[in-house]
């Protein structure tokens, strides 16, 4: 009887999301906007370590900042990777939307499947990310570890993905600024990937 040889499995793709730097934005549930992170923040990315053979940002300044307190001074800025689009009410005050129009607001806040008005619905940012994701897997071979900095909403919105979750669950994941998370891709699926990460 011949003896089979078996080889290693080649490593998998990784793909390591870290949450952008605190925004006056995140702090006071504003909607959208371009805000510059937080300084303290900002400083305490520099603190984190990670490596990367390709290291991509989404295009808001916390995210761009972020990544070159983690030592990526050049990150391929991303426009899919941006945070969700909210249209009308983008750089509003949700306490001061829901005040204005509370059935409007509540409406938008219990379906995901709605839009702010001239925005994007939670399954819209899915569906972003999801297209980002199979773009990312033509691009880099299964050897490479990618890191991308991003908004938080990203981060639930990929992590959804990967976990085969609606749009629904959104709410349920919660993500801190600064906040990493792993992510493997083998034989054409996403994983999360516990472990260490730095």
């Amino acid at each position: 009887m011949t003896e089979l040889k078996t080889f290693p499995a080649p490593p998998p793709l990784s793909l390591t999301l870290i949450a952008h730097a605190l925004t006056p934005a995140l702090r006071g549930l504003v909607l959208g906007g371009d805000a510059e992170p937080d300084p303290a923040s900002v400083e305490a990315a520099r603190e984190l370590k990670f490596a990367a053979d390709a290291v991509y940002a989404g295009p808001e300044r916390a995210a761009v900042r972020t990544a070159a307190a983690l030592g990526f001074e050049d990150p391929v800025v991303e426009p899919a990777l941006r945070d969700r689009e909210y249209g009308e009410w983008t750089g509003r005050d949700l306490e001061e939307l829901l005040g204005e129009d509370p059935q409007r607001v509540s409406a938008w806040l219990e379906r995901p499947h709605t839009a702010t008005p001239g925005g994007e619905s939670e399954n819209d940012v899915l569906i972003r990310v999801a297209d980002w994701l199979g773009d990312l897997v033509e691009r880099h071979d299964e050897r490479t570890s990618v890191v991308a900095v991003v908004h938080p909403a990203v981060v639930r919105a990929v992590v959804l993905y990967a976990v085969d979750a609606p749009a629904e669950s959104l709410r349920h994941v919660d993500v801190r600024p600064l906040a990493a998370v792993r992510l493997s891709h083998h034989s054409g699926n996403w994983s999360l990937a516990f472990g260490s990460i730095s």
